[in-house]
């Protein structure tokens, strides 16, 4: 537990070497979805992963729902805990956002940036009716996980889960939380791809209500974060890697394209959550950085 900011955040570092990986987790996110690729990037170099406030292991803090808090708070972190710069960040959607801010904040801390699936601003700078609506929803599902969580009813939902039964999560998620029913399928899903041994851990943290709160704060806050990314401003000759998931998106080959060493990296094959579906596709990207730097 290492301060940082007015919380103490939880930091898991793996492995020895230079330049240093850090992890950086989507919008609901914690480590644990980096579980796939930290340990193999920790074969050849050293490797951090840490859980934003209010997610994971980590405490709370006082309302702070823009990226730009959160990327001084990674400055912050890291200079606690001692670990030579720069950095190579490796961002996962949200997660993707957040680097983006502190390179532009911070760009002498960094060595390159790997962007797993990154959020495309541009949908949500100018947001159509349909997309203001689809947030308004999400912010909406996650105040109303907050309050079946501190009801108990997350919590046995998930430990029906985890023991075994894949039923009866589903149908508690359209009884008491009603369209958030394929919400909760992908959500399965997605902890089911992860080691068995890490269930207990997931379903601990989203027994907790501020773990919805602190999904709902970061989705509210989602177009300001969008914001504080200066779209003027070029990127510096540093490597950036975009992984684009599914049909991928002209976006990201315009974000690969601001750096004169900006590579695109298309996963058709593979859906939004890469490092559980191809963990091994993150790490050789992170393995090329690394013996390029």
């Amino acid at each position: 537990m290492v301060e940082a900011g007015k919380a103490r955040l939880h930091v898991q570092v793996q492995g020895s070497g230079r330049p240093v990986v850090v992890l950086e987790a989507g919008i609901a996110a914690s480590s644990l979805s980096w579980a796939l690729v930290q340990s193999e990037i920790a074969r050849f170099t050293c490797v951090m992963s840490y859980d934003r406030a209010g997610f994971g292991w980590s405490g709370e803090a006082p309302f702070r729902n823009r990226g730009g808090a959160a990327a001084d708070d990674l400055a912050l972190l890291l200079h606690n805990t001692g670990l030579p710069a720069p950095f190579i960040l490796v961002g996962h959607s949200f997660g993707g956002l957040i680097v983006r801010i502190f390179q532009q904040r911070y760009p002498e801390l960094v060595a390159g940036l790997v962007l797993v699936d990154p959020v495309v601003r541009a949908e949500w700078r100018e947001m159509t009716p349909e997309r203001a609506a689809m947030l308004a929803r999400g912010v909406r599902l996650s105040r109303r996980g907050a309050l079946l969580a501190k009801l108990g009813i997350v919590r046995a939902g998930l430990n029906a889960l985890i023991g075994g039964s894949q039923r009866f999560p589903q149908l508690l998620a359209r009884a008491s939380a009603g369209g958030a029913s394929s919400v909760a399928t992908r959500f399965v899903k997605q902890v089911q791809m992860l080691p068995p041994e890490l269930w207990p851990a997931i379903a601990g943290h989203w027994s907790e209500a501020r773990s919805f709160q602190a999904m709902a704060a970061n989705l509210e806050g989602l177009p300001a974060s969008v914001a504080e990314v200066d779209e003027a401003l070029p990127m510096r000759d540093i490597p950036v890697t975009v992984i684009s998931a599914g049909k991928g998106n002209p976006e990201h080959a315009r974000e690969a394209a601001l750096s004169a060493r900006g590579q695109l990296i298309s996963a058709p094959e593979f859906g939004h959550w890469i490092q559980l579906d191809a963990p091994q596709l993150v790490v050789e990207a992170v393995r090329s950085m690394v013996t390029d730097y």
